[in-house]
């Protein structure tokens, strides 16, 4: 599953927030390289769209490192922001300008 939401608040409308989930038995297959060029160039052509922006775990370096290769920029960092298993984790904010 992959989406890019925006506000409908005329400041911040210019900014997409991707969401992007791929299920862990086909992780590996790079369906979401696939997902991510997919909604990146549909971001580049609605007319709208400038930024986007996402919130990732920060041990998810796999898709760190995938979100890095096309083109997005950590922006900041989020501490203790998640829990997951019994530990609190950082989550880390990247954009990507269009």
């Amino acid at each position: 599953m992959a989406t890019i939401n925006s506000s409908q608040k005329e400041r911040t409308k210019h900014v997409g927030t991707l969401g992007i989930v791929v299920s862990k038995k086909y992780t590996g297959l790079g369906l979401g390289k696939v997902l991510m060029k997919d909604l990146i160039e549909w971001a580049k052509q609605n007319g709208l769209t400038k930024k986007i922006s996402l919130v990732t775990n920060e041990t998810n370096t796999v898709a760190i490192e995938l979100y890095k290769k096309l083109g997005f920029e950590v922006e900041g960092l989020l501490k203790k922001d998640n829990f997951i298993n019994g530990n609190y984790n950082n989550s880390i904010i990247m954009g990507l300008l269009l």
